[in-house]
């Protein structure tokens, strides 16, 4: 007796990447993702390619990905995909610190991010 298979946890016309150990805060890692939420995949990777963010060129690795899933796993057509959700998620926090004066101690702090990215079939209406 085996267990149950896991439910899917995208819908048949969705694929999704994910992507975890980001070297950058979610602050600034949701503005990237906020430029390509909604937009269909050619123009939003074209956006990725030009954009001057330096995280920029990760978020879009990990947009190919979900392309990638959705043509090989799931039989979707590359052409009609739409980046449905794009959401940015904390992850671990490396302390660091720096001595100061007066025998006092600067907290830095290095913020880890993870990012999902979810791409949905849409049929284009002619």
């Amino acid at each position: 007796m085996s267990k149950d298979k896991n439910p899917r946890r995208v819908t048949d016309n969705e694929a999704m990447a994910k992507l975890r150990m980001l070297r950058t805060s979610p602050q600034k890692l949701n503005l990237v993702a906020a430029m390509i939420r909604g937009k269909k995949v050619d123009k939003a990777l074209t956006d990725l390619t030009f954009s001057k963010k330096r995280i920029a060129e990760d978020v879009k690795k990990c947009l190919q990905s979900a392309i990638a899933n959705a043509e090989n796993n799931h039989n979707l057509d590359v052409d009609e995909l739409v980046v449905a959700e794009a959401y940015v998620g904390k992850n671990l926090v490396m302390k660091r610190g720096r001595p100061r004066a007066r025998g006092r101690f600067g907290k830095i702090i290095k913020p880890y991010s993870e990012l999902t990215i979810k791409v949905r079939q849409v049929e284009e209406q002619a």
